[in-house]
């Protein structure tokens, strides 16, 4: 008896150590800051999403959330680094629609979109609008158009970057619309449309959290938004499908995607102090401000999406003949 007993101590005593040292192997998460690498400037569309789910994450989570913006190469910069970068889920990058185009026009990524990358949630959804120079005196989706046709390769369209949301949405009215135009890349949003208050660039389809405040003082003129509805926050204006420009409609969205490797338990945690933050009343206030919509998503959901997304932006790719330079 007093031989079992003995065993039996030694036996809890081994569990408790195994126990133990589990333990130390699985820290508490999060451990020390939160770095949300997003590959537009600062001002984009998506650093705006970035700034607002950020902050709120980071009361929540205990520890600071950092915006860090690597710009170029249409995002697949900061997705690289994101890829082969720290998978303990305190690396994260927040990218928009451009992500799923990515692996249809870069043919050598050095990274696998859906091997190396998870989706965590989509974030916000929002419209992109098409803002001309004032000074143009078009008035309707149709003046550009008229204009376009009337010498072909002589007018020119803005975006964040060769494979981009902006980029991809661009090239889809321009597919639709049957018009011949040169595509000028920008390092961001707000570059992009510099050049158009500056009349160097005649017509981009910019995020609208970032174009609104220019439309409201006049600095653009806001020809019609890219989504199937109308954007609540600009009533008065078109869609592209309203305009005439069938099958043109386009949905850019923000995403949370953190390396593959990151363990599922903290990828859930991240999903669910993301849902929470979207949740938020800050947030939600934020959100609609920029003219965009919460996003929630299941991890699994938000993975699905993203492959689904991929085969509509290569179709798109392949039809448009689109290739990184």
């Amino acid at each position: 008896m007093k031989k079992m007993n003995r065993l039996l101590s030694i036996s809890l005593l081994g569990l408790g150590l195994t126990c133990g040292v589990q333990a130390q192997q699985a820290p508490a998460f999060p451990s020390k800051p939160i770095r949300f690498m997003v590959p537009f400037t600062a001002g984009s569309g998506t650093d705006i999403i970035a700034r607002a789910v950020g902050e709120t994450m980071s009361k929540s989570l205990g520890q600071p959330v950092i915006i860090e913006n690597r710009p170029g190469a249409g995002g697949t910069i900061a997705a690289s680094q994101v890829a082969k970068g720290e998978a303990d889920g305190h690396l994260l990058l927040i990218h928009s629609s451009g992500h799923a185009l990515n692996p249809a026009i870069y043919p050598n990524l050095p990274y696998d979109t859906v091997r190396d990358l998870t989706g965590i949630t989509a974030l916000a959804s929002l419209p992109n609008v098409m803002v001309v120079p004032p000074g143009r005196g078009w008035k309707s989706v149709g003046d550009v158009i008229a204009a376009a046709k009337s010498k072909p390769g002589s007018l020119n369209y803005a975006s964040a970057g060769t494979g981009s949301a902006t980029h991809l949405n661009a090239e889809k009215f321009k597919l639709r619309a049957g018009l011949d135009a040169v595509h000028v890349p920008f390092k961001g949003t707000p570059e992009a449309l510099s050049d158009i208050i500056g009349e160097r660039i005649d017509w981009f389809f910019a995020p609208l959290a970032s174009a609104l405040p220019l439309i409201r003082d006049g600095k653009l003129q806001a020809l019609a938004v890219s989504t199937p509805q109308r954007a609540a926050a600009l009533p008065q204006v078109p869609t592209t499908l309203e305009a005439g420009v069938p099958n043109s409609d386009y949905i850019f969205w923000v995403g949370m995607i953190a390396p593959a490797a990151v363990p599922a338990a903290i990828q859930r945690r991240l999903n669910e102090e993301a849902l929470k933050a979207l949740a938020s009343p800050e947030v939600r206030e934020r959100l609609s401000r920029a003219g965009a919509d919460p996003m929630p998503m299941t991890i699994e959901a938000f993975n699905a999406f993203i492959r689904t997304e991929m085969d509509a932006a290569a179709q798109i790719a392949q039809a448009a003949n689109l290739k990184a330079q």
